[in-house]
């Protein structure tokens, strides 16, 4: 939520109140292939975020009124953890937690190859341990990674960012103080080749110059989650073919 009723002076001396830049973005962490029950699944922390997703499928697809003959059918379920928040009535099933689930069904919809699985579903889980502001984006990064983790074949790796208006002035990445106290807030995601927009929402007022310089600033921002992506999966995959060598090469000496 943009354009709190209450003022707040979000930049002091040329730094935001956490100490970043303008464009500097929190520090991210992404872990592959977290939960063993999953099929894929992927930790981020992103600042005082913490979001786990996990994707189940392609499998069979109950109820049968959901079967698509044409092409898997992907179901997504957002969840903000009882203990995410300071404000508990934002916890369980809501009207946030819906908006958000169908805003990352919908992201994703267009770019996992789902007519190579036809009758089937895949079903994406995400849940936030921890909010402080930009869940909506660690949560398309979480399940961008988990879809990647899992196999299942997409066009792209699908990165987020924020971008809004604090003070004045654009600034990358909102915490949740300056999310609740900013002007402005856009939510962008992207994918990482053919850099298309998947996402894009505006919370607030920005002139047209400012909404072109705000994509420049998230598509910047995005290249860089991108590639902490790519090497979360790329840690997940030497992992495994380390391991797979070690018992290739036991398997011969017992032999």
């Amino acid at each position: 939520m943009v354009g709190g009723a209450t003022t707040k002076e979000l930049i002091v001396n040329g730094k935001r109140l956490d100490g970043r830049a303008l464009d500097e973005l929190r520090p991210i962490k992404i872990e592959a292939s977290v939960l063993n029950k999953a099929d894929g699944s992927a930790y981020v922390e992103w600042g005082k975020n913490k979001v786990i997703a996990g994707v189940f499928g392609p499998r069979e697809c109950f109820p049968r009124r959901d079967v698509n003959p044409y092409r898997a059918t992907l179901r997504c379920r957002y969840r903000m953890s009882p203990f995410a928040t300071s404000d508990h009535g934002r916890s369980g099933p809501n009207r946030r937690s819906t908006e958000l689930s169908k805003v990352i069904r919908e992201a994703f919809e267009g770019v996992v190859l789902r007519e190579q699985f036809p009758k089937t579903a895949i079903d994406v889980t995400v849940e936030v341990l921890q909010a402080d502001g930009g869940t909506r984006c660690a949560s398309l990064v979480a399940v961008s990674t988990a879809l990647a983790d899992a196999g299942i074949p997409m066009k792209d790796l699908v990165s987020a960012v924020a971008v809004g208006k604090i003070n004045g002035k654009l600034a990358l990445d909102l915490t949740g103080v300056e999310d609740n106290f900013g002007d402005s807030d856009i939510p962008v995601a992207i994918t990482g080749r053919n850099k298309e927009i998947v996402l894009f929402q505006m919370d607030g007022v920005l002139l047209p110059e400012q909404i072109s310089q705000a994509l420049k600033m998230a598509s910047a921002a995005n290249e860089h989650i991108h590639a902490l992506q790519v090497d979360a999966l790329k840690l997940v995959y030497e992992s495994k073919q380390a391991q797979g060598g070690a018992r290739t090469g036991a398997a011969s000496e017992e032999d």
